[in-house]
């Protein structure tokens, strides 16, 4: 055999076969030779629980903001120099107390000054009382003219006048007095302050001193879609308290706990959507004003609900499902389920799902309909008659202690679905 025919016979079976391959290597494997080529023909270990009966908060979630209960701009009501500040900067305050201090001497030489000028036209009054009373005393006698008298008379009413604005004059400056003792108009927390000591204060700079906040209680404003108006409404009208929590940005950390204070009177043309406010007693000063919460309104409480963990929820072309395990078989099953309620650890199932049926919740990835298991308890020790450690060993308790963290994550997409 010569060269060119060893050539043309290897080229021959090249090409028969590329061919072959062609036309079948595009055909999938049965799925139980899938199976035992991704798992090497074992079981696959799984972390299952059980769906079990309980009860469940119906929440709204919304973004929402926190507001100061009042917000007040501590500034002088007269001007002066400014000598002291008594409070630093972030100090809790009370109504009342005594925040800063201006120059009180000139507006203490003006009530000096008026109060001498009241003493000075009381004595004016009663030296023309006496005398009223002397010309009355004559013209009893027939000693004096009826003019004299009336005009003593007059004088008399015209000191009244006089003493009665004089008196007005002292409370006035004794007021201004006053003002250059600033005080806290309300209970809060002091902001940065605005104005050094030793400066000129005047009562129409914009600026003022102190920013005060009332922290405590403290209110958040959040807006929830019209839709879900109907669900809040009628119990708020029956007077109902309806609990409102806030969590942080992440929606990991729940900061406080509170009511729902009121509802705005109009929703919002442009976004489809109503302000609620809520109030929080803010004891431990967890909210901030302006911070930025995450919102979460409990319109009711449902009982008897089917629950499982929301890491066992999983999503495909088809919807929402789970893998049911079948105890005597150890196999799974999907199942399509619709979704309720839902925690950052548990959702409600609605339809599709039993209680006491068992629910894949770690391991899942590995999964395909009629795939045979191998269940691991959350301890990371193998069921009865597993003959596992774990799932996946030693691999799969790091997997089953991380699946927490994994709900968390779910808990948004799944509350959509229960909405």
């Amino acid at each position: 055999m010569n060269k060119k025919t060893l050539w043309i016979i290897i080229g021959a079976v090249l090409v028969g076969g590329g061919a072959l391959y062609f036309f079948t290597g595009s055909t999938s494997p049965a799925p139980a030779a899938q199976q035992r080529s991704a798992n090497g023909g074992r079981p696959v270990p799984v972390l299952a629980e059980a769906a079990r009966r309980g009860e469940i908060d119906v929440t709204i979630d919304a973004l929402g903001t926190v507001t100061a209960r009042n917000t007040v701009l501590i500034k002088p009501r007269v001007d002066g120099q400014l000598l002291r500040v008594v409070f630093q900067e972030g100090q809790m305050v009370k109504r009342g107390d005594t925040v800063a201090e201006l120059d009180a001497r000139p507006y203490q030489a003006l009530l000096d000054q008026a109060s001498g000028q009241l003493v000075r036209d009381q004595a004016l009054l009663a030296n023309a009382q006496l005398d009223v009373a002397r010309y009355r005393d004559l013209l009893a006698k027939d000693s004096i003219a009826k003019q004299l008298v009336d005009a003593q008379e007059a004088l008399v009413r015209q000191y009244q006048g006089t003493v009665q604005s004089d008196r007005g004059t002292v409370d006035n400056a004794r007021l201004q007095l006053d003002f250059t003792r600033i005080v806290a108009p309300a209970s809060g927390r002091l902001g940065l302050r605005q104005v050094d000591v030793g400066n000129m204060v005047r009562a129409a700079d914009s600026t003022g001193i102190f920013v005060l906040t009332q922290t405590q209680p403290i209110t958040v404003v959040f807006a929830i879609p019209a839709d879900n108006l109907s669900a809040v409404l009628p119990r708020a009208q029956a007077g109902e308290k309806l609990r409102v929590e806030a969590w942080d940005r992440e929606g990991k950390v729940k900061l406080a706990s509170g009511q729902l204070l009121t509802i705005d009177n109009q929703i919002d043309a442009t976004t489809g959507t109503v302000k609620l406010k809520a109030e929080f007693d803010n004891a431990d000063n967890a909210l901030f004003p302006n911070q930025f919460v995450n919102a979460r309104l409990r319109v009711e409480t449902r009982y008897d609900a089917i629950l499982v963990p929301i890491a066992a929820i999983q999503r495909g072309t088809l919807g929402t499902f789970v893998y049911v395990v079948d105890g005597e078989a150890l196999t799974v099953s999907t199942r399509s389920v619709k979704l309720g309620a839902s925690t950052a650890q548990v959702v409600a199932i609605e339809k599709g799902l039993e209680a006491g049926e068992q629910v894949v919740i770690d391991g899942a990835d590995k999964l395909r309909q009629g795939a045979k298991v191998e269940l691991a308890s959350a301890a990371g020790r193998a069921s009865p008659g597993s003959g596992a450690e774990g799932v996946g060993g030693k691999r799969g308790k790091r997997k089953a202690e991380g699946a927490p963290a994994a709900s968390g994550a779910a808990t948004a997409a799944a509350g959509k679905a229960g909405e």
